[in-house]
C-alpha cells in the first residue's frame, strides 16, 4: 500500500516542479506575457493529448510500464526546461513534459481505482491528498533551492534523483495490467461523459483560484503583490488537508452526500471572497473553497473507475481528459468574462456552476445502485 500512496506523492512532485521555473524560462527566452501564454498552452495540450492515450497504455501495458514511461519523460525534459533559451525549444520541451505529467496523472488514478476494488475501501481522497502534498513540496522545495542560490538545473536535478530513486526502489511493485482486458478504445458512454463534465467544473474551480486569486486580492482588495499569493497558498493547504481526511468522510457520509456538501461549501467560500470587502475574510474564503473542492474530483474519478458501462482504465482517462479542460481553458474563459464584466462577476459564474455538482449527485448514485456497481 505504501508504494501506491507514494505513486500519488511522486505524481504531485512532477506536476509542481514547473511553476518555480517559469520566471527563469521567461527571462532566458526573453518573451512577453502573450508568448508565455503560448508556452503554458503547450504544457496543457501535451497533457491533453496524452491522457486518452494513457488509457490505452494502461490497458495494454499496465500501470508499471505507464508510470515509469511518464516519469522518464519528466526526467528527460526537466533539464531542458531549466536550461533551454529558445522559445521554440521550450515549446517542444513543455509539450513532452506535459505529456509525461498527463501519463503519470492518469496512471495514478487507474492504479488508485484498482486498489480500491481489491480492498473494497474508499481510498481515492487520501491518495489525492498525497498528490496535493507532492505539488506543494515540489514547488516549495525548488523555490527554496533557488532562493538559497542553486541554479535551476541543479534544483531540477535534486527532483530527478528523487524520481529515479522511486523507480529503482518501488517501480517493480506497481500494478501490471488490470482485470479488464477488453478493447483499447470504446465510445464513451453518456454516464462517463457526464462524470467527465462534472470533473471539468471541479477543475474549473481549482484553476480559477490558481490563476486568478492573486489578481483578485491585488486588484480588488488592495493587497501587496508580495502577499497576493497567500490566496492560493491557503487554498492548496486546505485542499490537501481535506483530501487527506476525505476517505473517512466518504466512509461516514457516503459519496453522494460528500458531493452535495462539497458543492455547497465551495459556493460559500466563493461568496466570502466576492461579497465581503476584506482581504483577511477573502483568505478565509479561499481556504473554505479549498475544503469544498478537495474531494470532488477524487469521488468522480473513483466513480468513473467503478462504473460498468465501459472499461475502467478508458473511463478514467476519458473523465480526466475532459476534466483537464477546466484547468486548460477555464482560466482563459474567466479572463474573457472578467473583461466583459469584471472579475467578481466571472468568479460568481464559476461558483454558480457548482450547482450542477449538487443537483446531479442524487441521480448519479441512484443510477450507480441500479446498475449494481460499487
Amino acid at each position: 500500500m505504501l508504494t501506491y500512496r507514494l505513486t500519488f506523492l511522486i505524481s504531485g512532485l512532477c506536476m509542481g516542479s514547473w511553476a518555480p521555473l517559469v520566471p527563469y524560462a521567461r527571462e532566458r527566452a526573453g518573451i512577453d506575457d502573450g508568448a508565455l501564454g503560448v508556452l503554458l498552452l503547450c504544457l496543457g495540450l501535451g497533457s491533453l493529448v496524452m491522457m486518452p492515450l494513457a488509457g490505452v497504455l494502461n490497458a495494454r501495458k499496465g500501470c508499471q510500464f505507464s508510470m515509469i514511461l511518464g516519469i522518464a519523460l519528466v526526467c528527460l525534459t526537466l533539464p531542458l526546461l531549466a536550461t533551454v533559451h529558445s522559445f521554440y525549444g521550450l515549446m517542444l520541451a513543455l509539450t513532452f513534459f506535459g505529456a509525461g505529467c498527463g501519463l503519470v496523472d492518469v496512471t495514478m488514478n487507474v492504479q488508485g481505482v484498482m486498489v480500491e476494488r481489491s480492498t473494497g475501501r474508499s481510498l481515492m481522497s487520501g491518495f489525492h491528498g498525497l498528490f496535493s502534498l507532492g505539488t506543494i513540496v515540489s514547488a516549495a522545495g525548488i523555490t527554496l533551492l533557488l532562493w538559497l542560490g542553486a541554479t535551476p538545473l541543479l534544483s531540477t536535478m535534486v527532483l530527478m534523483v528523487a524520481l529515479i530513486v522511486f523507480v529503482l526502489t518501488a517501480g517493480r511493485y506497481l500494478l501490471g495490467r488490470g482485470a479488464e482486458q477488453g478493447p483499447v478504445f470504446v465510445r464513451p458512454t453518456r454516464r462517463v461523459l457526464l462524470i467527465g463534465s462534472l470533473c471539468l467544473l471541479a477543475f474549473l474551480a481549482e484553476g480559477s483560484i490558481l490563476d486568478w486569486s492573486a489578481v483578485f486580492l491585488a486588484d480588488h482588495r488592495d493587497v501587496a503583490h508580495s502577499l497576493a499569493g497567500l490566496g492560493y497558498a491557503v487554498f492548496a493547504v486546505m485542499m490537501a488537508l481535506g483530501r487527506l481526511n476525505g476517505d473517512r468522510l466518504v466512509a461516514r457520509l457516503g459519496s453522494r452526500r460528500i458531493l452535495m456538501l462539497s458543492g455547497a461549501v465551495a459556493m460559500l467560500g466563493f461568496a466570502l471572497v466576492i461579497v465581503v470587502d476584506n482581504w483577511l475574510v477573502g483568505l478565509l474564503g479561499f481556504a473554505v473553497i479549498g475544503i469544498g473542492v478537495s474531494n470532488v474530483a477524487p469521488v468522480y474519478l473513483s466513480l468513473a473507475g467503478s462504473q460498468r458501462s465501459m472499461p475502467g482504465e478508458l473511463a478514467i482517462s476519458m473523465a480526466t481528459s475532459i476534466g483537464y479542460l477546466g484547468i486548460l481553458l477555464g482560466p482563459a474563459l474567466i479572463g474573457f468574462a472578467a473583461k466583459a464584466t469584471n472579475l467578481s462577476w466571472a468568479l460568481s459564474m464559476t461558483a454558480l456552476s457548482l450547482l450542477a455538482i449538487i443537483a446531479t449527485a442524487p441521480r448519479l448514485f441512484a443510477a450507480q445502485l441500479k446498475n449494481g456497481s460499487r
